[in-house]
């Protein structure tokens, strides 16, 4: 039932992206965020199919070994970027690699929005905390707050190590947006991340092999693990890349801030995974933290 259910929705996203890709000129920009986030977070509830059939290092290596091998075609990087460059992309790889195993890992034992919403606490805090205004102050405190109501403090039980992992995978991802945004100084467009995301897939690859084997190389699988990497990397980031030409940054920050809320839908309607009333408010603290922060700053 949820095999038939998954595949649908997951069908319908990556059609109706495709479709607005083709001509994003013609799709009003916050419509093309939405649509990435929605096919972000319909990946990660395709790769919870995977796990049935390989492990979390198998998923991550197929979803970024596939994904960069796509984006390679695309891109075409033909230049040596600088030994500088080269070890941005390095370290932008490893914290790639890091994020998305911790990630994956942690999807077996806590539900999407959980995972998602910690994670996404972890630049916001590195952002909120690195300000000397108050009022940001606050806001972390208000993430703060959710991430703890997350973890449990409402008396919700969430599995411990799976609270780890998510720990984790808010350290990559923080790693990820600082490492990302100093790579883009050096390499131009998207061939960083293309390059960043084949030292990922080389960085995931023994755990793949480990843990899945030569069930990397069936087909069914192959081709599940490829519509993971188009949902959840290709086509969101093309996405993304087309609709903050056309908008503000402080726009598209603030559209960005509910993809916990995106992922807690999600994750209900896909997975079946509803979340109890405290966890539905660590959601919207973490949210409301973004949103408040944003709106805040002036530029």
């Amino acid at each position: 039932m949820y095999a038939h259910a998954s595949r649908t929705p997951s069908s319908v996203a990556a059609t109706r992206l495709v479709a607005a890709l083709s001509r994003p000129e013609t799709v009003p920009p916050p419509l093309l965020m939405l649509l990435g986030m929605v096919s972000t977070q319909v990946g990660a509830a395709v790769a919870k199919q995977l796990f049935a059939a390989t492990s979390a290092g198998g998923t991550t290596t197929l979803r970024l070994g596939l994904g960069a091998l796509v984006l390679l075609v695309v891109t075409r990087p033909t230049r040596w970027p600088g030994w500088r460059a080269a070890g941005l992309i390095g370290a932008f790889g490893v914290a790639m690699a890091a994020m998305n195993l911790a990630f994956y890992a942690a999807l077996q034992r806590v539900p999407l929005g959980v995972a998602v919403t910690v994670g996404f606490a972890g630049p916001l805090l590195v952002s909120l905390l690195g300000s000397r205004r108050v009022v940001d102050v606050l806001w972390a405190l208000l993430a703060g707050a959710g991430v703890l109501l997350l973890a449990g403090l409402g008396g919700i039980g969430v599995d411990p190590f799976g609270l780890l992992l998510c720990a984790l995978i808010a350290v990559g991802w923080a790693g990820y947006v600082l490492l990302g945004k100093a790579m883009s100084g050096h390499v131009p467009g998207s061939r960083g991340l293309a390059l960043g995301m084949a030292v990922g897939a080389l960085c995931v690859l023994p755990f793949g092999v480990a843990s899945g084997g030569a069930e990397l190389l069936d087909p069914r699988i192959v081709a599940l693990g490829l519509g993971v990497a188009l949902l959840s990397s290709v086509l969101p980031y093309s996405a993304e890349l087309a609709a903050l030409r056309r908008m503000p940054a402080r726009v598209f920050a603030v559209l960005l801030s509910l993809e916990p809320a995106v992922a807690a839908l999600v994750g209900a309607l896909l997975l079946g995974e509803l979340l109890a009333w405290p966890q539905l408010l660590g959601v919207s603290c973490v949210v409301g933290a973004a949103l408040g922060a944003t709106l805040a700053r002036r530029g």
